[in-house]
């Protein structure tokens, strides 16, 4: 049983993570990997506001970046860890004066939302997001992931980094470890031949 001195500290290192967490803009809710038959397949979810300053630089017609990244690496213990995988994802957020809608784009999708608030929810997480092939994950391995999930100011135009200096009221980041149990991914049940 644990004393009352480890509890408190228990609760108040959780207290800390959880601020540190928040103190950055972002409250990361869920971090999920799990093996698929392709590969490796991550999920988040996030919760976060836009920082003022963003919102206002969206609105004079600066488009607004989000950037998820993730490795993927194995656990050596006679060198350093092997990197396996790594995988990113861009959001492109802006807003467009003539149809007054935000517009969301990643790749070459775009999805037009009515509302600030609508536009970042579709930001603020990934369901099954493949970041590593089936051939670079053994059965026998150790492994774990690097995750993080920022609004990117170096995606800015230029003028705007340098004014920036401290990043006073852009910072929005969070970045986690996740260790991997890689399970098979289960197969189907064969086929039986009918008499």
């Amino acid at each position: 049983m644990r004393s009352w001195w480890q509890r408190l500290t228990l609760v108040g290192a959780l207290l800390v993570l959880h601020g540190w967490a928040l103190a950055q803009g972002v409250a990361l809710q869920l971090l999920n990997a799990e093996r698929a038959e392709d590969g490796l397949a991550v999920s988040f979810s996030t919760r976060f506001e836009l920082p003022k300053p963003a919102e206002e630089a969206l609105l004079k017609g600066v488009a607004v970046y989000f950037v998820a990244d993730v490795q993927v690496l194995r656990s050596r213990w006679y060198w350093r860890d092997a990197r396996i995988a790594t995988a990113s994802r861009t959001w492109r957020l802006t807003w467009q004066p003539l149809t007054r809608q935000y517009r969301v784009s990643t790749g070459g999708l775009h999805q037009s939302f009515d509302t600030l608030g609508e536009a970042i929810a579709s930001l603020r997480g990934v369901s099954g997001w493949r970041v590593a092939d089936s051939k670079e994950i053994e059965d026998d391995g150790r492994y774990y992931l690097e995750f993080s999930y920022k609004l990117d100011t170096t995606q800015l135009p230029r003028p705007m980094q340098i004014g920036l200096g401290g990043n006073h009221g852009w910072t929005l980041s969070v970045e986690r470890n996740l260790t991997l149990n890689l399970e098979a991914a289960p197969s189907p049940p064969p086929n039986k031949p009918q008499p």
